[in-house]
C-alpha cells in the first residue's frame, strides 16, 4: 500500500489566482508559508520559512476564491503532484506542488477567529455568498502562535 498525504498549516503569501479550464472547471493557485523554528550553534532562536504552492479545484477553488485572501491562515491537506514541461528557452522544467483535497480557514469571515471547513469531495451544495459551515469546536478556537516545544507534550 502506498500513501501520498500532505498536511500544512500556515499564512497564504497571495491572493487565490483563480482561472476557469477549457471545460469549465475551475482552478485556484494558492502560495502558503510555513515556519519553524531552531537554536543555531550560537544558542539563538531561529526561524525558517518554507514556501509552499497549492492547487485547487471545482468547488473547492470557488470557495477559496470567495473566503481567501493574502495573510489569512489555513490548514491544507492534499497529496504531493509534480509536473513537467519544457519552457520556452527548450528546457525541460518541473514543479512539485500540493493538490488540495480539504481547506481548513483558520480565521474566520474579516478577521474573526472562528474556524471553517471546506471539504473537496463532500458537503451538500451552499447557495452562493454563503459561509461554508464551522468545524468543531476545537478547530473553531483561537490558535496559539507561540512555538510548540517536545519537551511540552505530556505525553
Amino acid at each position: 500500500m502506498d500513501l501520498n498525504k500532505v498536511m500544512l498549516l500556515g499564512r497564504l503569501t497571495r491572493d487565490p489566482e483563480v482561472r476557469t479550464t477549457t471545460g469549465g472547471t475551475m482552478v485556484a493557485n494558492l502560495a502558503i508559508a510555513t515556519n519553524s523554528f531552531y537554536k543555531d550553534s550560537a544558542g539563538q532562536k531561529t526561524e525558517k520559512v518554507e514556501y509552499h504552492d497549492i492547487v485547487v479545484w471545482s468547488k473547492l477553488a470557488e470557495i477559496a476564491q470567495q473566503f481567501l485572501s493574502k495573510g489569512r491562515r489555513v490548514f491544507v491537506e492534499g497529496r504531493l503532484q509534480t509536473r513537467d514541461w519544457t519552457g520556452t528557452d527548450g528546457v525541460r522544467k518541473f514543479k512539485t506542488e500540493v493538490v488540495a483535497e480539504n481547506l481548513i480557514m483558520l480565521d474566520g469571515p474579516k478577521g474573526n477567529e472562528a474556524g471553517y471547513s471546506a471539504a473537496g469531495n463532500s458537503g451538500a451544495p451552499r447557495a452562493a455568498g454563503q459561509p461554508p459551515r464551522p468545524t468543531s469546536a476545537a478547530a473553531a478556537a483561537p490558535v496559539d502562535e507561540e512555538e510548540i516545544r517536545v519537551e511540552d507534550i505530556p505525553f
